[in-house]
């Protein structure tokens, strides 16, 4: 490990009644709704060298017990999801790092990065190398669509009913459906396209069969949308100010992600405040701009914005068996990678979270934290 010094800095906290089926009401106070809530701590940090650097995501293998973290250095780093332990980095990116993914089943150890610098690459993480190809079957480029949006294209993801679907977001605020099928071009191949009215920052899957969808803007504001019909079924204006009405701690600032448990058909925005306080937010996609009172609590991990947060009801069932009693990971502009215990791990105390620093340079605490591209 690179400096890895167990210390005692942090005494973290999450409250979270989340997953356990005790969730309060979405109409309940944040009162109401802690007074249900399992409280679980974080006690050991693992020091690690990130330094002055941003952690931007947090990825996970479907089958080996590995974590990913992309970092503002254009550096990948690998961990231990249980204990922490550093295993290694993969170097090779030279502008900022925009996602990262374990996505090719039949090979698990195979990360997949995208980056400003134009290139897509492959990684295996077993010796932390370049795969010197891009495109599995041919190594050929199968289509270019350029007319579709105007500025920076922001995410792209198939949707996961209709493999030969394709949904792109961009900072032109546009939303574009494509049929894959075939020789894809713009013309011929975009099927719909929704206006969500600002940049988009990203979007995921949600619903019945996944039909529909969830919009996070760089704005901070929120939108549900039926990808299928093109429609927008709700739209959050003021999504900062309705959630910070639902609980008593500091106003919520951003937004990191939305979670969608497919068990309990519930989706959650997840905010977080300056201070690296996150919290999840029921969306009531039947009572248009209804947003509950937070139904989990990560509270004391992080001192700045908190960019990434990883569920370990994300990852596949190959993993969860060494990360049992583990609720998931996050990471932020402070550097820290935190793991948070849920309940049923609370008295084995190995819950861990990076802390290369208390204080941040002034320059690093000036650091706008809009600059997606």
């Amino acid at each position: 490990m690179e400096a890895d010094d167990i210390d005692m800095e942090i005494a973290a906290e999450v409250e979270m009644d989340i997953f356990d089926g005790t969730a309060a009401a979405s109409s309940s106070s944040f009162s109401d709704a802690s007074t249900s809530s399992k409280r679980l701590a974080i006690k050991n940090t693992i020091q690690t060298n990130f330094h002055e650097d941003y952690v931007f995501q947090i990825a996970s293998s479907p089958e080996i017990s590995t974590l990913a973290v992309s970092l503002s250095s254009n550096t990948i780093k690998l961990y231990s999801p249980a204990t922490g332990q550093f295993l290694g980095e993969c170097k090779g990116h030279i502008s900022t790092i925009h996602e990262i993914s374990f996505t090719v089943p039949s090979s698990p150890h195979l990360l997949c990065s995208c980056s400003s610098d134009a290139t897509v690459r492959m990684w295996d993480t077993r010796t932390f190398k370049q795969i010197l190809f891009w495109d599995l079957r041919s190594s050929k480029q199968v289509a270019c669509l350029e007319e579709s949006h105007m500025d920076d294209v922001t995410q792209v993801r198939f949707t996961p009913n209709q493999q030969n679907k394709l949904i792109s977001s961009s900072v032109d605020g546009l939303l574009c459906l494509f049929d894959t099928v075939g020789d894809i071009d713009d013309d011929n191949h975009l099927e719909s396209v929704m206006n969500v009215g600002t940049s988009i920052g990203k979007f995921g899957f949600f619903g019945e069969k996944n039909q529909k969808l969830w919009c996070l803007t760089h704005i901070e504001t929120l939108s549900i949308w039926d990808w299928r019909d093109g429609r927008r079924d709700i739209n959050f204006e003021d999504t900062r100010t309705l959630a910070s009405d639902q609980w008593n701690l500091d106003h919520i600032d951003y937004f990191v992600d939305c979670y969608y448990s497919e068990t309990k058909d519930r989706l959650w925005v997840i905010g977080g405040t300056g201070a690296g306080t996150l919290g999840y937010f029921p969306i009531n996609c039947t009572v248009p701009g209804v947003i509950g009172s937070p139904e989990a609590i990560l509270e004391g991990g992080h001192t700045g914005v908190v960019r990434t947060v990883l569920p370990v009801s994300m990852t596949h069932q190959g993993i969860l068996s060494e990360k049992k009693g583990i609720f998931g990971w996050t990471g932020g502009e402070d550097g820290r990678l935190c793991c948070w215990l849920s309940d049923e791990n609370l008295a084995a105390n190995k819950s861990w979270a990076s802390s290369t620093f208390v204080m941040k340079s002034p320059r690093a605490r000036g650091k706008n934290r809009h600059l997606p591209y």
